[in-house]
């Protein structure tokens, strides 16, 4: 399964990098998904752009880490993409 042609809102996320060091290891969930930025929710709720990020999502119960600069884009854009393997 390809997290990144998956819906993302409701999925258990922790930031993992982020060039703001504040962000790293804020933990929730996915409640909200712009074209630039991720909103969880955990302890508060915390708007993080997903280009200077990289992210782990909780997926059927496997942990996977993505890049932010992968989810760039319209949320509806994103999923509907096809994803090219490079090897």
């Amino acid at each position: 399964m390809n997290i990144l042609q998956n819906e993302i809102i409701g999925l258990e996320t922790e930031v993992l990098n982020d060039s703001n060091p504040v962000n790293v290891g804020i933990r929730g969930k996915v409640i909200d998904e712009t074209m630039k930025t991720l909103v969880i929710r955990g302890m508060g709720t915390h708007k993080i752009a997903k280009q200077d990020a990289t992210f782990k999502f909780l997926l059927d119960g496997i942990a996977v880490k993505v890049e932010g600069k992968a989810l760039m884009g319209r949320p509806e854009d994103r999923v509907k993409k096809k994803i090219k393997r490079k090897w």
